[in-house]
């Protein structure tokens, strides 16, 4: 009933931050004590809240001319209710004149506005704006407890746990990947990048058409359902009369989704190929051979860090299998 100006949700990503900002916010616009089916509750909850603007980075990082937009959007007053929430997404990609930009408004902003910062870790450059906030930690959610939720929704075990464990402990993942029949193939092929590299450029070629190939097809769960939710918002828009920009925000969301999804399909696959030199690191070899396993798996590391910069896939890959040691 009495929010603070504002809060900073702090974990890795899939840990369920964006879910909570949007459950809170429609808390504190709902106008039927939280009761998660009214009008402003719903729309709170699938992102299209007039009073509740939701902010992503729209290059490598959150910049000043998007910190000073987001300055401007604060100073807006609420349109249908007496507060106004502002979600401020990926914030571990903050840069430093953005993060000046931005804190004298997250200290002292406009009367009835509530800022939710979510990171996935605390930066440096986060760090001034992160002490004017209320931090709620998030976790990771374990395997066992993603893979009951789905088995509770009817995904038979044997699926459940394998979506589980691909998901790096993200239960929308996970949703996503229990319902794609080419997540073992995809695990498989990654797991065979390190038995298939040879120093050759034409081989290189193949294996990262290959995979590039199996994640656009993992996108296609993720897209059936973004076009059921299209289908929705035109219902509901016949049904209401609401007009604006409601379809065009959906769609710019969906985008960013898939975007978000094959970034995290390449993490996904690129540790599993980490993962096969860290096998072998296990195994106690000394040596040439271990050094060059060991460098290896720093590079991969450094490569699913890239990822974070929205970088070309086809060159990261070329780069990176051109520079592997076979197995």
């Amino acid at each position: 009933q009495h929010p603070v100006h504002a809060y900073l949700f702090l974990g890795p990503a899939g840990s369920g931050k964006r879910r909570a900002a949007r459950a809170f916010a429609a808390a504190l616009l709902c106008r039927n004590d939280q009761c998660g089916t009214c009008r402003d509750c719903v729309l709170t909850m699938s992102g299209e809240h007039p009073d509740v603007s939701e902010v992503e980075r729209v290059g490598a990082a959150i910049s000043a001319e998007q910190a000073s937009e987001i300055v401007r959007s604060a100073s807006f007053a609420p349109v249908e209710s007496n507060k106004k929430v502002l979600i401020l997404d990926e914030f571990h990609l903050l840069n430093a004149s953005a993060a000046a930009r931005l804190l004298k408004t997250i200290e002292e902003p406009p009367a009835g506005t509530v800022f939710c910062v979510l990171a996935d870790q605390l930066v440096p450059d986060l760090i001034t704006i992160a002490s004017r906030c209320v931090r709620v930690p998030f976790h990771s959610v374990p395997d066992r407890l993603i893979a009951d939720a789905l088995i509770a929704a009817g995904i038979g075990e044997e699926v459940a746990l394998e979506a589980a464990r691909a998901a790096a402990g993200d239960l929308d993942r996970a949703r996503l990947l229990a319902t794609d029949s080419g997540l073992v193939a995809r695990r498989e092929a990654f797991a065979s990048v390190t038995h298939r590299v040879n120093g050759s450029g034409t081989r290189v070629v193949e294996i990262i058409e290959e995979l590039l190939a199996l994640i656009e097809s993992a996108s296609e769960p993720l897209k059936a359902r973004q076009a059921n939710e299209l289908a929705e918002l035109e219902i509901r828009v016949a049904q209401t009369g609401e007009r604006g920009a409601g379809r065009k925000a959906l769609e710019e969301r969906h985008k960013r989704e898939l975007r978000r999804y094959r970034t995290d399909e390449l993490r996904a696959g690129l540790s599993t190929v980490a993962s096969t030199y860290r096998d072998r690191l296990v195994q106690g070899l000394e040596g040439r051979r271990g050094a060059e396993d060991a460098a290896a798996v720093d590079r991969i590391i450094e490569a699913i860090a890239h990822l974070e910069r929205n970088p070309n896939e086809t060159l990261l890959l070329q780069a990176l299998l051109l520079s592997l040691p076979p197995i």
